[in-house]
């Protein structure tokens, strides 16, 4: 049944305000979020403000941003707390496995608390990936561990501390993208693994915390498991999307797309990608980096058949936000092992070799 409710677009602002044509853009009732990045950062006061300007247009729009901690903080001083990469907690779960869930659970509330004292709804984390290969996942430290079992307990961990302080979870990037190399911000990456060896590895995670009730949100790889569907992405697949996902994993969340505007969403034009993406069974679309024309374009000129069903898991994910909540006065002590303390020192010398300012 189609809906009148539309707002599945998350998109992007190009600086610290807003331009006249990004005004027009976020009145545009296709629009339902705004995702931020360290471009659209000087300090808190400042990002406050832009959030206000932001919910004058649409108070009914979320902010969302993707601050998983270590290489991947987009609001990175100022009063913001510097949080560890997940594989710090991973490193420290192998030495002592109820502190390393408790220092998960610890920053999770903190990550979250902090970002919603300055008006953004939600972060796009854990990642659930495995620690393997991945240039954009192992190589940032972004993946909590390389076994299924030790990211279930850190990331549930991670979740609840989310969860505590009034922030949805968003697991990314189903059904995993620790295995392969590639890095689908630059390329189209090609898994090989049967649907038995991802189960018993790299699906695992997303499995359990789907069993668990934990995952408020999904994000789909840019992927393309051969083995599974050999024609499409994850994220524009139906096999992955619905029978996998939806009847398979019973999961009922929202299921947001990565950034279409990636290599790895190469599928055809933007218009194709977001009818593609739409048509396999993602509820909510990111299109980011694109000139602004371009952007309102394609909300001007696309004709959607979003489903009720739809419409209403966007309601009731935005309906499980806690906003404006204030961080405690005395802040959570920080409680990290000496490895911790290295791997966070690291954060300025890995920024200088990738670009993360942008990741997703």
């Amino acid at each position: 049944m189609p809906s009148s409710n539309s707002n599945l677009f998350m998109i992007d602002i190009e600086g610290i305000e807003l331009s006249a044509m990004e005004r027009e853009i976020i009145k545009h009732p296709h629009v339902g979020s705004v995702i931020l990045f360290t471009r659209n950062f000087t300090s808190p006061q400042q990002l406050e403000q832009l959030i206000r300007e932001i919910r004058d247009i649409d108070p009914n729009i979320f902010v969302a941003t993707d601050h998983e901690g270590g290489f991947v903080q987009r609001f990175l001083r100022q009063g913001f707390r510097s949080l560890p990469a997940s594989r710090v907690y991973g490193d420290v779960y192998d030495l002592n496995p109820e502190v390393g869930i408790q220092l998960a659970k610890q920053y999770g509330e903190v990550m979250a608390k902090d970002l919603l004292a300055c008006g953004v709804d939600v972060s796009l984390a854990p990642v659930l990936d495995l620690h393997g290969q991945s240039r954009v996942i192992a190589h940032l430290d972004r993946a909590f561990h390389h076994e299924p079992e030790a990211i279930i307990a850190l990331a549930s961990a991670f979740i609840e501390g989310m969860h505590a302080a009034g922030m949805p979870a968003v697991a990314k990037h189903f059904p995993g993208h620790g295995s392969v190399s590639a890095d689908s911000h630059s390329t189209m990456p090609i898994s090989f693994a049967s649907m038995d060896e991802l189960k018993s590895k790299d699906l695992k995670p997303f499995i359990e915390l789907i069993k668990r009730g934990l995952l408020n949100a999904i994000m789909p790889a840019h992927i393309t498991y051969k083995e599974i569907d050999a024609n499409k992405p994850a994220g524009f697949s139906t096999i992955w999307l619905q029978e996998v996902l939806r009847h398979e994993l019973k999961f009922d969340g929202l299921i947001l797309s990565d950034c279409l505007s990636m290599t790895g969403a190469d599928i055809g034009n933007l218009m194709t990608r977001t009818e593609e993406a739409l048509k396999a069974g993602c509820d909510m679309l990111i299109v980011c980096h694109q000139p602004r024309q371009v952007l309102l374009e394609l909300l001007q000129k696309i004709t959607l058949s979003q489903t009720s069903a739809s419409a209403a898991r966007i309601t009731h994910f935005k309906n499980q936000m806690l906003r404006f909540v204030h961080p405690e006065q005395n802040q959570l002590k920080p409680y990290l092992s000496t490895i911790a303390q290295e791997k966070d020192s690291a954060v300025v010398s890995k920024n200088q070799q990738f670009n993360t300012s942008e990741t997703i």
